[in-house]
């Protein structure tokens, strides 16, 4: 009788191969969900205006549990961004806000070095999440709008202003 145990271990040695290379490939995509845009110092107002709904259950922690600022990183959204922002120069301030109407909304947005992380929950009296700080550097940015809790569709508009 022939011994399959040597056969049996290279297939094993295949498969947990195999699965090392898709678990370590990163579960965050980088085409958005609903678009790209690119804004240059001085934009129009309806420059940076755009439209999307919230939805999944990918838990935004699995980004950063904590932005640049030490701010509670929470909320669940789809694991691709919703947008890609292009900075084509540098900004001195820049504000995010999304609107839903007061629904439960939080925002994460990904700087292009991969380590500068902004988290935004609620905006004064609104449950509508924003953002709003300094020294925005040049480069691509990925921005996820999520819901407080997970699987919630609500229509937003997203919206970036200079100040």
């Amino acid at each position: 009788m022939k011994d399959c145990r040597p056969r049996l271990q290279k297939r094993i040695g295949w498969v947990l191969a195999i699965l090392a290379v898709v678990t370590a490939t990163p579960v965050i995509a980088d085409t958005p969900n609903f678009g790209r845009f690119s804004l240059a110092p001085g934009f129009e107002p309806a420059q940076g205006i755009f439209s999307g709904y919230t939805g999944g259950s990918y838990s935004l922690s699995a980004i950063s549990n904590r932005d640049r600022d030490k701010k509670a990183c929470i909320g669940f959204a789809d694991p691709k961004p919703d947008y890609t922002m292009v900075l084509e120069k540098d900004f001195e301030q820049l504000t995010i806000l999304v609107n839903t109407g007061n629904t439960d909304t939080t925002l994460l947005v990904k700087g292009p070095d991969n380590d500068t992380i902004r988290c935004g929950d609620d905006t004064g009296r609104s449950k509508d999440a924003s953002i709003s700080d300094r020294n925005w550097k040049k480069g691509i940015y990925q921005i996820w709008v999520g819901t407080f809790n997970p699987n919630v569709n609500r229509k937003y508009t997203l919206t970036v202003e200079q100040k």
